[in-house]
């Protein structure tokens, strides 16, 4: 996978934020370069793992915004925010085990912390609001 054919590393246009769609793009992503990554004894539980916390992401936001309440809400957007840091880590994996693919991780490990920061100033507004 180029660079340009990441959706992650391609600018977004200007246009409604959205985030459930931000994060099923951000799974589609991490699942078409999971697919270029060597099958070796060593990459499998990497890609699955990668795969399994990029996902989560989007999954869990998607329960958090159908949330019953205030702090099922916050709980799930705790696991949003913590499954975006381990995907973070799985990159890292990654981008040791394969070296030629640490660019793309790179793009990819970008925005795992750019939705980290999102959910964790989502976390911090909604315990201080009322």
């Amino acid at each position: 996978m180029t660079k340009a054919e990441c959706p992650m590393t391609n600018p977004r246009p200007a246009q409604k934020y959205d985030l459930e769609e931000r994060t099923a793009a951000y799974g589609a992503a991490v699942i078409t370069f999971a697919k270029h990554i060597p099958g070796t004894i060593v990459n499998l539980p990497l890609i699955n793992q990668l795969v399994r916390s990029s996902t989560s992401v989007g999954a869990n936001y998607v329960e958090a915004d159908d949330a019953h309440s205030k702090k099922d809400f916050l709980f799930k957007i705790g696991i949003c925010k913590r499954e975006a840091r381990e995907t973070k880590h799985w990159l890292r994996m990654i981008a040791t085990a394969e070296p030629g693919l640490k660019a793309e991780a790179r793009g990819l490990w970008q925005e795992a912390k750019e939705l980290h920061l999102i959910f964790a100033a989502i976390m911090r507004t909604g315990r201080t609001a009322n």
